[in-house]
């Protein structure tokens, strides 16, 4: 199966996310939707299909402006995910903007770190939405 590059463009509730298979994986905006929808399974259906030939570097950049605990569910499984990699002799990239002074944020993304035991490299932004 030829894997295709998913552009997902941005809700209200939901974040803009850029899957590419030459490793690149990009997650921006809000996430707020409290339902598993059509979004989340595209991503991981994508994403499964994407571990099967993954490129030689992944690098996922996530800039949020707002993560609720449903989404940092959602995010922790498909970070998980990603792990396999680094049993590939593949190399993963964590990029995490985060807004200075947006303390909460920045301790659900260290917390989703701490929880998938795999480092991420922060980011501190005075606007989020440059970043993406």
């Amino acid at each position: 199966m030829k894997k295709n590059i998913v552009n997902i463009e941005p809700t209200v509730k939901t974040p803009a996310v850029l899957l590419d298979p030459d490793g690149i994986i990009k997650i921006c905006g809000r996430a707020i939707d409290e339902s598993r929808t059509d979004f989340s399974d595209q991503v991981i259906t994508w994403l499964d299909n994407y571990l099967l030939n993954p490129a030689r570097t992944t690098t996922v950049t996530i800039a949020l402006e707002y993560l609720n605990s449903f989404n940092s569910i959602i995010l922790t499984a498909l970070l998980k995910k990603l792990l396999i990699l680094k049993h590939n002799t593949k190399m993963l990239e964590i990029k995490w903007y985060v807004e200075e002074g947006d303390d909460d944020l920045l301790e659900r993304s260290q917390y989703i770190s701490q929880t998938i035991g795999y480092p991420i490299e922060y980011i501190l932004t005075d606007n989020i939405k440059t970043c993406y």
